[in-house]
């Protein structure tokens, strides 16, 4: 099997792999006045804005949901969970180019890059989610025992992001118009989802195009979860599982096809 072989190494590595995940997060705030705590401020700081401008200066509003931080939740609901996807999927394109030398000079299954820029990604999500969450307990607006819905939309996005990342990082190597390429797609991306805006203020015709953008349908369970308090529409997400799955295993092979040919191009 090729993916129990792969983890096996990695579990022998799980030193490396958890070592480099906390030197990475130190390193972020090494030299800086208030250290750790800019983890806290960073997301406050977003969240706070969202609110204010967008539910107090703006007076947004969402449509069907009576509520003054409704907007803000939406956009907080879409913002934050797609700025995990763009962070594991940015940093896994490049993960084999910028760690060279260290693929170079090391023997170790090189399958514990990809998955330190996940375990980064998710220790920055965890605290950002968990400030956005105790915001919703304040405002009042905590959904109850349908949060924990939240878990497997989350376990299938970051599997999504991991497998598209192993893809466009192994090309990376070998083609590097492809992060570049990646970069501008991501910007178009971003405005093609709705997350500052809800999908019914697009032209019907538009609409109807979302069923293939994949993040949509994630973003959208975060949203339904989050602001409306009720289940998702597990069936809309069955295109983006199957994607998954095709991500995962073709990220996998392509990967153990080329890594030993990654050297040579690094």
């Amino acid at each position: 099997m090729i993916s129990l072989s792969m983890f096996r190494g990695v579990w022998r590595y799980r030193g490396f792999v958890l070592g480099s995940v906390k030197r990475e997060f130190q390193s972020k705030y090494r030299n800086s006045l208030f250290g750790a705590l800019w983890t806290v401020l960073n997301p406050l700081a977003m969240i706070t804005v969202y609110t204010v401008i967008f539910s107090e200066v703006m007076g947004s509003r969402l449509q069907g949901v009576n509520s003054t931080f409704a907007y803000s939740i939406y956009l907080c609901a879409g913002a934050l969970t797609w700025g995990l996807f763009a962070e594991i999927t940015t940093r896994a394109q490049t993960v084999f180019i910028e760690n060279a030398n260290l693929i170079k000079k090391l023997q170790f299954p090189r399958i514990c890059l990809p998955i330190i820029v996940v375990l980064n990604a998710c220790v920055n999500f965890a605290i950002i989610f968990g400030l956005f969450t105790a915001f919703l307990v304040w405002s009042g607006h905590f959904p109850g025992a349908v949060y924990l819905l939240l878990f497997p939309v989350l376990a299938l996005q970051i599997l999504f992001s991991i497998g598209l990342g192993m893809v466009l990082g192994v090309l990376n190597v070998f083609f590097r118009d492809v992060g570049q390429f990646f970069g501008i797609l991501l910007q178009f991306w971003f405005w093609f989802t709705p997350i500052v805006y809800p999908a019914t203020a697009l032209p019907k015709a538009v609409r109807e195009l979302l069923v293939f953008n994949p993040m949509a349908a994630v973003i959208g369970a975060y949203q339904t979860i989050l602001v409306h308090g009720r289940a998702p529409d597990w069936a809309g997400m069955l295109p983006i599982a199957i994607l998954t799955v095709l991500c995962c295993v073709m990220g996998l092979l392509l990967f153990r096809k080329r890594s030993g040919e990654m050297v040579d191009e690094l």
